[in-house]
């Protein structure tokens, strides 16, 4: 990506977004980011525009996300911790608002570190089982994920507080195992595109049918990117 340097965010969100991109027909993406402190007064905010713009944080293309991401980085001042739920809930807002099954958010999370609202995140994650939404969550880097594979409901089902998810929406994926020793090359892009959709289609069905949604011709995905903006 000149004239920029592919970083472990970049590289993953390239890849990612080149594998979900063609599920949504306009290829315009909402991208935030999350962890850090933005300008003029140095505000700590978890679920920010990276193109700086609150009415429209539409990207056009990965390409476009990618460009955003990279200017951000030159405004905004990295910082902790590492809260999940205020990103997941902005995109739970906006699916909220679809009842019809017109369109299926997809919220692709790129991250690194661990999470540092574990009861907050469970909540939000419980709350976006019922709406039109999955949740993909990357990790980078080599820190452990024992958080993130804990919201992978495939074995448990997301629980807080005495309330269950109705269904599992997360996918984790460790974007390490796919690259190789060096890691500026992904092995394999078909296995990764495989692992990363692996659950979409179950989900989707799955919210459809607990709703007697009929099929419809032209189901609009929206994946939404957000990146962790903490080193």
């Amino acid at each position: 990506m000149n004239p920029y340097q592919m970083n472990a965010y970049a590289m993953a969100l390239k890849a990612l977004g080149e594998i979900i991109q063609d599920y949504d027909s306009d290829k315009r993406f909402p991208a935030y980011g999350f962890g850090a402190k933005l300008p003029p007064d140095g505000k700590i905010s978890h679920a920010f525009p990276l193109n700086s713009d609150s009415e429209n944080p539409n990207c056009v293309a990965i390409e476009g996300v990618l460009e955003a991401y990279f200017q951000s980085l030159r405004t905004v001042q990295l910082y902790g911790p590492t809260n999940f739920a205020p990103v997941i809930n902005q995109v739970a807002r906006s699916a909220a608002d679809v009842t019809d099954g017109s369109q299926y958010f997809v919220l692709l999370m790129i991250t690194d570190g661990v999470i540092s609202d574990m009861v907050q995140t469970k909540e939000a994650v419980i709350n976006a089982a019922a709406l039109p939404m999955s949740i993909i969550i990357v990790g980078v880097g080599p820190a452990e994920f024992d958080a993130m594979e804990e919201l992978d409901g495939d074995e448990v089902r997301v629980s807080s507080r005495g309330r269950y998810a109705e269904r599992d929406i997360v996918q984790f994926v460790p974007f390490r195992d796919y690259i190789d020793r060096s890691g500026n090359q992904v092995l394999s892009m078909a296995r990764l595109a495989k692992d990363v959709l692996a659950e979409i289609p179950d989900q989707l069905l799955s919210f459809m049918k607990s709703r007697c949604i009929e099929p419809r011709p032209a189901l609009a995905a929206t994946p939404s990117p957000a990146l962790h903006m903490q080193n």
